[in-house]
């Protein structure tokens, strides 16, 4: 599965070269996209279950899924989550940076993932390099996706793991999680 953000990933602020993205007005906000996105996107929907993991929820299926050449994804929800029993949590550092992380890990329920996103804390992406059923892939907000990124995402998709599988009705922990026993500074 790859977690997709919009604002950032596929909307940069002012990506170079500027020339191959066009201009749209959305829901009172200018949107950057390029159609060679939406190339990639759909290369990259091979291998992965292709899911929206960005502020803009269902409506980015409305609005940006057309432009792009993209069928309706499903969507992970963030509007409205409230912390549930088993969430890790997130260091008070990383309340906007970290907020994702919950809402992605139970929609990713202990199946593999890739998560593409412009805001991913640096803590989450060391943890993640040591674990083959996840792939934490930052993307400079002002470039966007790149072409290096989308090769990432195909040389090492994401694959179960045999140390962290879930078992059935058992919800998975998460090493990225704080210890407060192993982290006096919480």
């Amino acid at each position: 599965m790859l977690l997709l953000d919009v604002d950032g990933v596929l909307n940069p602020l002012d990506p170079h070269p500027a020339t191959e993205f066009e201009a749209h007005d959305l829901l009172g906000f200018r949107v950057l996209l390029s159609r060679r996105h939406g190339d990639w996107l759909r290369e990259l929907a091979g291998p992965y279950e292709l899911c929206w993991a960005t502020t803009w929820e269902e409506d980015a299926n409305t609005h940006l899924a057309p432009l792009l050449g993209l069928p309706p994804l499903p969507v992970v929800r963030f509007r409205g989550y409230r912390r549930q029993p088993g969430d890790p949590r997130v260091r008070l550092m990383e309340l906007l940076s970290g907020a994702k992380w919950a809402p992605l890990l139970r929609y990713a329920d202990g199946r593999p993932f890739a998560w593409i996103d412009d805001v991913i804390p640096p803590r989450l992406v060391r943890n993640s390099l040591v674990r083959s059923d996840r792939l934490l892939l930052p993307v400079d907000s002002h470039q966007g996706l790149e072409r290096h990124h989308v090769d990432r995402l195909l040389a090492r998709p994401p694959r179960p793991s045999r140390w962290h599988r879930a078992r059935p009705g058992h919800r998975e922990s998460d090493p990225t999680e704080v210890n407060p026993a192993r982290d006096p500074g919480r």
